[in-house]
């Protein structure tokens, strides 16, 4: 349908609001959005704006974040996910599109403001800006930096974070051994980066499911952050590395002056391989930037006391260190698109647990929907006369040894230290699935 029908609904749904009608209102343009687009390469901007419009529209926030939801769920996740070159030069004009109309919105004042004192004032700037820093050649870095502090941002997801910022800091911390490493991040990743003493995360959440305005206010309080980091600094003494963060909206949201500023396109520009994996590209970028060659894996760093425990789990179900402990995690992310539909998960337990001599630890999962499939499969096993058990974590030192399985309530670190000691780990979600591989 045409943008002009969508407003019309939008002016009806106004009267009388509901979460369904809005929720199916913005997944009608959305989806006319993304058809257009993917279909006759037109990018309408009514599409955009009228999302913008639901996503900024109420006073109840619930409501606002279902247009947000729909917007970057729908829209903006696909742009990202595609990896090709003109879905990222569409996200960033999208992106610019989204700013400046938040500028133009009370609350997005003080974000027009900012945007205003680096010399962007409107979108044109902005889109300009990025677009230039997206096409440019890596560049080198000059001797003359001897940086003392280098803020690296996280890419807000723990699997990202650890296939890519895990490298990031590798790299630069033995390139500039005398720089603090400062990781701007969710408190979670002091969960997988703990026991690295001489890499400090700095905790700043990013709500992945808030609302459209909480998405992009929390640059301001990064930018405040950043500026407090850097004060007294000259520019030759500090270097903000941005791997594509969400935090500033994929490199969109300026927070230094250009010179300070590396940015790695994730997403791939013209020339990059297209076989190499994210880690690859990660130290390929690195090597340009740095003026040399090395190749770090991707790290995580559990928390000494995490792996303590989990130690001592694996020989309290594994005295003579002769089964295979295999870990597991049904989590999908909030993406139920992952999820292998039936009772896939249940005859994959049933089948591992055929073999005498392995045992499963099922990571109990996070929220009541992903904990009630997990106890499902654990009272089919246990009505089969399969001794299993269930544990918190700080728990475990009441394992029993014949526990053939072990559901536990874990939290990020713990599953790492649970992975770590395990031999193999099954999971849906990418985010375990690269903390198995590190």
């Amino acid at each position: 349908m045409r943008p002009l029908f969508y407003q019309e609904q939008w002016q009806q749904l106004q009267k009388s609001p509901t979460a369904k009608d809005i929720e199916s209102l913005a997944q009608r343009i959305a989806s006319s959005f993304v058809d257009r687009y993917y279909y006759s390469d037109e990018y309408n901007r009514e599409y955009i704006h009228l999302l913008c419009e639901m996503a900024t529209h109420f006073k109840e926030s619930e409501l606002n974040q279902i247009a947000a939801r729909v917007l970057f769920g729908t829209v903006i996740e696909r742009l990202c996910d595609d990896f090709e070159e003109l879905q990222t030069e569409t996200y960033n004009r999208l992106i610019c599109q989204v700013v400046n109309f938040l500028c133009e919105h009370p609350q997005g004042q003080e974000i027009k403001s900012e945007l205003s004192d680096f010399e962007l004032p409107n979108e044109e700037l902005l889109y300009e800006r990025i677009e230039n820093i997206r096409l440019s050649q890596d560049r080198q870095l000059q001797s003359s930096i001897k940086p003392e502090k280098i803020l690296v941002l996280s890419r807000v997801t723990i699997g990202a974070d650890v296939a890519i910022t895990s490298v990031i800091c590798k790299r630069v911390s033995k390139f500039y051994p005398e720089a603090d490493i400062i990781v701007f991040g969710d408190a979670k990743l002091k969960q997988v980066f703990g026991s690295r003493s001489d890499f400090k995360v700095h905790e700043l959440s990013y709500s992945r499911r808030g609302g459209l305005i909480e998405r992009f206010l929390v640059w301001l309080k990064l930018l405040k952050e950043i500026r407090t980091h850097i004060a007294g600094l000259s520019p030759s003494q500090f270097l903000l590395i941005d791997p594509d963060s969400r935090l500033t909206q994929l490199g969109v949201l300026p927070l230094v002056p250009l010179q300070n500023y590396c940015f790695f396109n994730s997403r791939g520009k013209k020339g990059s391989s297209v076989t190499a994996s994210v880690s690859e590209l990660t130290n390929l970028w690195l090597d340009n930037m740095l003026g040399e060659h090395e190749f770090c894996y991707p790290s995580v760093w559990p928390e000494y006391d995490k792996l303590k425990l989990a130690k001592q789990l694996r020989k309290a179900i594994d005295p003579e260190g002769l089964a295979t402990v295999i870990t597991l995690n049904f989590g999908v992310g909030g993406n139920i698109r992952k999820r292998v539909e039936g009772n896939f998960e249940t005859e994959l337990v049933q089948s591992l647990l055929q073999h005498p001599n392995i045992r499963l630890i099922l990571d109990l999962g996070f929220g009541e929907e992903e904990q009630d499939r997990a106890k499902a499969i654990i009272r089919c096993v246990q009505q089969q006369g399969i001794p299993v058990q269930t544990l918190d974590f700080g728990e475990l030192e009441n394992a029993k040894p014949d526990s053939r399985l072990l559901g536990l309530n874990c939290t990020v670190g713990e599953i790492t230290a649970l992975i770590a000691l395990s031999d193999e780990f099954i999971g849906y979600d990418s985010a375990c699935q690269h903390i198995a591989a590190a």
